[in-house]
C-alpha cells in the first residue's frame, strides 16, 4: 500500500495518492492532472477512484479531467446539486474497495453540506488514516461561512452547527492513533488559524485542537466564526465550476499559449478588455513595465492573489513571463479557474522596448532613505497593506492600514494629489498594491523595498509593541 501526499505550496493544498495491489485513487486532485497519471503508469497501476471531500471553493479539482482520461469514477459524498457529469453520490459509510484496502466515506456537514471524510482501511483491517478535507485541518476546522455564498439559506450559524456535530459524532470517536490527513495547511483562506504542519495524528489534535475541546454547541459556534473576514470573491465561481464542469485543462494550455508580438499584444490590449498581468519579480518589475500592468509574481501565493484581485474568473487576461514560464503561468491560472489567458508577450519587456512601446517604472525607496526623508518630514504618509490581522500585531507607528485583500475598500483612504510610501511584509503584495492602484491612475505611491521586515530590523521606526494574532485571515 502507498499513501503519499501531493502538496502545493502555493495554494496551501494536498492531494493524495492511495494505491494497493495495481489500484489507485486520487482524492482532490488538483486542475493539472497528468502527473497523477503518470505516477501511476510508472507504477503499473490504474487509477479507479478521484474521491473529493467537497465542492472546493479556492481551487479547480482535477475531477473531470482526470475521470475522462483514465476512465475513473468521481465520488462525492450526499448531496442534491445537480453535476453537469458523471459522478457517484455515495451514502453515509458506504465503503469503496481499492485492491487490498477500504476506503470508507463518513459524511461530515459543516464547512459545506456535501463535505465528507474518507477513512482508510488497511489490508489487515485496522483504520490507518483519515482525510479530512476541509472539515478538520491540523489546529483548525474548516470556516463555515462559504458554503452560504452559494445557497443563501445555509448561514455560516446553521453549518457551524452541522460542524459541531460532524466532529463530535463522526471524528472525534475515531481511533486517536489515525493519521490525519487535511486538504489544507498555512496559508490557505478555508480556515483562520492553520497549523504549518500538514499531517498529524487525531489523538494529538484532540489534545491541541482549539475546536476540538470540550464546549457547547453554542460556544463553538461563536469560536469557530470569531476571526472570519469575508473570503475572496472568486469562491463561489470555484464552486460553481467544480458542479458544473470546465473547459479541459488542454484546451486551455492551448488557448493561452499563444505567443503575440509587441503589434498583437498591443492590439489585443486595446481591442479587448483583457488584464495585462505581469509575473515576473516585483523587483525587476518595478524597474520598467508595459503600462497599466498589475504585477504578480510567479514565485510567490501567485494563484491565491490572483484570485483576490480579480474578482471574474472569465476575465481576459495577457501575460508577460519570463521566458520558458508561460505555461506554468497559465496552468497556475487554471488551478484557480481563470481559463482565459488570450496569449503572452513574445520576448517579453525587452521586445516591447525594442519594438520602441512606452515603458512605465514606480519608485522605490530603502527603509535607509525612508528614514532620511521622515527625519526632514516627520508627517509622511507610511500605508501599510498587509492584511489587518498582521497590522493589529505589530506595525509602525502612524502607518494606516489599507489591506491589499481588500483593495476597493483600500482605494477611499488614498488621495492621489499625496505621496505614500507603501510596504507589506517583504515586498511582494505592495508592488501588487502598487501596479494595481497605479493602472487606476494613482501616480504618487512609492514602493518600500524589503517592507516591514526590513522597517523593524533598521530599528529607525518606532514599531507597536507585540500581540500574537487571533486570526491568519
Amino acid at each position: 500500500m502507498l499513501i503519499e501526499q501531493i502538496y502545493t505550496g502555493c495554494l496551501a493544498q494536498g492531494a493524495y495518492y492511495i494505491e494497493s495491489d495495481g489500484e489507485a485513487a486520487v482524492i482532490d486532485p488538483l486542475r493539472e492532472v497528468q502527473p497523477y497519471i503518470e505516477k501511476a503508469e510508472r507504477r503499473n497501476a490504474k487509477i479507479k477512484y478521484v474521491f473529493e471531500t467537497h465542492f472546493h471553493a479556492d481551487f479547480v479539482s482535477g475531477h473531470q479531467d482526470l475521470a475522462a482520461k483514465t476512465g475513473a469514477k468521481i465520488v462525492y459524498g450526499p448531496t442534491g446539486m445537480k453535476l453537469g457529469f458523471d459522478a457517484i453520490i455515495a451514502e453515509d459509510n458506504q465503503v469503496f474497495t481499492l485492491g487490498k484496502i477500504k476506503i470508507k466515506l463518513i459524511h461530515t456537514p459543516g464547512h459545506t453540506m456535501e463535505s465528507s471524510c474518507y477513512l482508510l482501511i488497511n489490508e489487515e483491517g485496522k483504520e490507518e488514516a483519515i482525510f479530512t478535507g476541509d472539515t478538520l485541518f491540523i489546529g483548525d476546522v474548516g470556516r463555515p461561512d462559504l458554503a452560504q455564498k452559494v445557497i443563501a439559506e445555509l448561514t455560516q450559524d446553521k453549518l457551524a452547527a452541522h460542524l459541531y456535530d460532524s466532529l463530535r459524532n463522526k471524528v472525534m470517536p475515531l481511533s486517536d492513533d489515525l493519521i490525519v490527513y487535511p486538504a489544507h495547511g498555512a496559508g490557505s483562506a478555508c480556515g483562520k488559524n492553520m497549523s504549518k504542519e500538514t499531517s498529524d495524528t487525531l489523538g494529538n489534535q484532540k489534545k491541541t485542537n482549539y475546536a476540538l475541546q470540550e464546549m457547547t454547541k453554542e460556544e463553538f459556534i461563536k469560536e469557530v466564526l470569531t476571526g472570519l473576514t469575508p473570503p475572496p470573491a472568486y469562491f463561489p465561481q470555484n464552486v460553481m465550476m467544480n458542479i458544473q464542469g470546465y473547459d479541459s485543462i488542454d484546451k486551455v494550455l492551448e488557448r493561452g499559449i499563444r505567443p503575440l508580438s509587441p503589434v498583437e499584444f498591443d492590439a489585443a490590449a486595446n481591442e479587448t478588455g483583457a488584464l495585462i498581468l505581469d509575473t515576473r519579480d516585483p523587483q525587476v518589475f518595478a524597474k520598467g513595465f508595459v503600462p497599466n500592468s498589475v504585477n504578480i509574481g510567479i514565485d510567490g501565493s501567485f494563484a491565491v492573489w490572483v484570485g483576490a484581485m480579480i474578482p471574474d474568473v472569465k476575465q481576459e487576461i495577457l501575460l508577460i513571463a519570463d521566458e520558458g514560464k508561460e505555461e506554468e503561468v497559465i496552468t497556475r491560472l487554471a488551478r484557480v479557474g481563470y481559463d482565459h489567458a488570450l496569449g503572452y508577450l513574445k520576448g517579453g519587456i525587452e521586445a516591447w522596448k525594442g519594438a520602441g512601446h512606452e515603458v512605465d517604472q514606480i519608485t522605490q525607496v530603502t527603509v535607509e532613505e525612508l528614514a532620511k526623508i521622515k527625519e526632514h518630514n516627520p508627517d509622511i504618509n507610511i500605508l501599510d497593506v498587509r492584511k489587518n490581522s498582521e497590522y493589529l500585531s505589530e506595525h509602525v507607528l502612524d502607518a494606516e492600514n489599507a489591506p491589499l485583500d481588500y483593495l476597493n475598500d483600500s482605494m477611499p483612504k488614498i488621495n492621489k494629489d499625496k505621496t505614500y510610501y507603501v510596504h507589506c511584509a517583504g515586498g511582494y503584495r505592495s508592488m501588487i498594491f502598487n501596479s494595481a492602484l497605479r493602472a487606476r491612475g494613482f501616480d504618487n505611491l512609492v514602493d518600500v523595498a524589503g517592507g516591514f521586515k526590513a522597517i523593524k530590523e533598521s530599528e529607525k521606526f518606532k514599531v507597536s509593541d507585540y500581540v500574537c494574532p487571533t486570526t491568519l485571515l
